[in-house]
């Protein structure tokens, strides 16, 4: 099997689907599973420039030894759904099926729903005053180490900023819920009305400390990740019986390109450090590897559940 490592433990003609495989989890997920044996089909939505970047690791993914596909396309508009769908079932061919349907999209509104009305930092003037030197000098040096990985130093920092000109309304809710996570729903009944699921699949969505935390600019997305999991839960138990199983995973603090795009994604990166047992944050490989344990036999019984995977992170009350 090429660069696999893992031989046999899948059947040759099972697959991943991974909607938004082209980064972040969804890659990382994509090549795991490839090492494993298993057989990838992505389907992304990326501009064309920023396929110079992408090419290389779907070129990689080639090499393995499996059978890989990928589609540019939205994956949210149902008439693309349907076409992608008639495309996959072509290049599985009669007998192929999916084993494993992941749902990593990443694409949402990143607003304030109100007018931030925050407090002005005290820190930095205090000791700049009490050294005698210039405050704004002193931000600047936080800055710069902050960014360097001090983390510590965060409280002396500039403050995030968040946008002023436009908020969150309804229509950005219904947009971002539909696209990070009820359009799962419409994979799963067409791939199954199809017939085209595995014996024994497995659903995974993603979904982050989030789903309980209010972090500013993150309200659409937070909603997204709840109706996510409400979604799995009933997959979960309307699907089961039919040998699909769905689970979400929530990762702690990962530095991706959805991450860097939420309003003072600098700042999470630096709290989920200081607080993470491990000492650091958690990675695409971290997910990409329980992700691909829960895709063997052996976790056939794990169903309708959260995972955490985020080396304690969610439970750690403790600052360095």
């Amino acid at each position: 099997m090429g660069k696999t490592d893992s031989a046999g433990a899948f059947p040759e003609n099972e697959w991943a689907l991974i909607l938004g495989g082209s980064s972040g989890f969804g890659l990382a997920t994509a090549k795991r599973l490839a090492r494993g044996g298993l057989n990838v089909l992505i389907v992304h939505r990326d501009r064309r420039g920023a396929m110079k970047d992408i090419q290389p690791h779907f070129d990689e993914l080639a090499k393995m030894g499996v059978g890989f596909h990928t589609w540019n396309v939205d994956a949210i508009a149902a008439d693309k759904r349907l076409e992608t769908i008639d495309e996959i079932a072509r290049a599985i061919g009669p007998k192929g099926r999916i084993r494993v349907l992941m749902h990593s999209i990443a694409f949402g509104n990143l607003k304030l729903i109100a007018p931030e009305k925050a407090d002005p930092r005290t820190a930095g003037p205090h000791l700049a005053e009490r050294l005698g030197v210039d405050p704004a000098k002193l931000t600047e040096i936080a800055d710069e180490l902050f960014d360097a990985g001090e983390d510590g130093l965060h409280p002396l920092t500039s403050a995030p900023e968040y946008p002023e000109s436009s908020y969150l309304d309804e229509e950005d809710f219904a947009r971002t819920i539909l696209s990070m996570g009820t359009s799962l729903l419409g994979w799963t009944q067409e791939l199954f009305k199809r017939g085209l699921f595995a014996p024994d699949t497995r659903i995974f969505g993603m979904t982050s400390e989030g789903n309980e935390v209010a972090w500013k600019g993150y309200a659409a997305v937070s909603a997204a990740k709840v109706s996510l999991e409400a979604l799995s839960r009933s997959i979960a138990a309307e699907f089961g019986p039919h040998g699909i199983r769905s689970n979400v995973i929530q990762a702690g603090v990962t530095d991706t390109p959805a991450l860097r795009a939420i309003p003072g994604s600098t700042q999470l990166k630096s709290q989920a450090r200081l607080r993470n047992p491990g000492r650091r944050l958690t990675t695409p490989e971290d997910v990409a590897g329980v992700i691909y344990l829960l895709s063997l036999d052996e976790a056939r019984w794990i169903n309708g559940e959260v995972i955490r995977v985020d080396g304690g992170e969610h439970i750690s009350g403790v600052t360095r």
